[in-house]
């Protein structure tokens, strides 16, 4: 957990969501819509180039439609909700959202996991370290347009690499093309599915799609 990569990651998005939240303050809203729309078309070219990593289309298809059951059965994203309206009843929903959108773009990635397992097993940070300056810059655009759920997705970052690079040796099937596409391949959908709601032309709950991220791995080693 105490991994420097991990550390730089996490350190990054802290200043560049502060960066973003102090500069966004003078951005009026018909340009900072324009940051809304930037980001959320290049959310979808991320996403459609994640999902053609995956191995098996209909593998991802499962996990989607599974973990969004489960999520809609827990109501995940509605109580991220009720979460942000008790620590920031002023920002609301869009402090959820901020959440949610930072968290599914810095997170289920194939630099995720292979940074993490490579920092883990061999010592080696460099992948980490690259994405670290790519998750910076990318919070300073989405502190700008969502405020400061952004800033709090720093803590699911260190969380989720740093259990990654501690537990790196149980996990590293992980780095294996046969679970790492079709894993890719759900976070790519999921971040189609959240450009799709920036651009405002569906309300996707994105939220409730978290758990595919769990469950394509466990597919991938009965399916694989």
């Amino acid at each position: 957990m105490w991994n420097i990569a991990v550390i730089a990651n996490t350190v990054a998005v802290i200043i560049g969501s502060l960066i973003g939240l102090l500069t966004g303050k003078g951005i009026s809203g018909r340009f900072r819509s324009v940051f809304f729309q930037a980001i959320g078309l290049l959310t979808i070219g991320l996403g459609v180039k994640m999902f053609f990593d995956a191995s098996h289309a209909l593998l991802v298809l499962i996990s989607l439609a599974a973990g969004g059951l489960i999520g809609e059965a827990l109501k995940i994203e509605d109580w991220l909700g009720r979460l942000a309206d008790r620590f920031n009843p002023n920002e609301g929903a869009n402090f959820a959202r901020g959440f949610v959108v930072a968290l599914v773009l810095f997170v289920p990635g194939p630099m995720t996991v292979l940074g993490s397992l490579q920092a883990g097993l061999a010592g080696n940070n460099e992948l980490l370290l690259i994405k670290s300056l790519m998750d910076g810059i990318s919070s300073v655009l989405l502190a700008t347009a969502y405020g400061r759920g952004v800033l709090l997705s720093a803590a699911g970052v260190y969380l989720i690499q740093g259990l990654l690079v501690t537990f790196a040796s149980a996990l590293s099937f992980l780095q294996s093309p046969q679970y790492l596409g079709d894993f890719s391949g759900v976070g790519g959908l999921m971040l189609l599915g959240i450009g799709i709601r920036m651009l405002e032309l569906r309300d996707i709950k994105v939220g409730n799609y978290l758990p595919a991220l769990l469950i394509s791995p466990i597919l991938s080693a009965i399916f694989g």
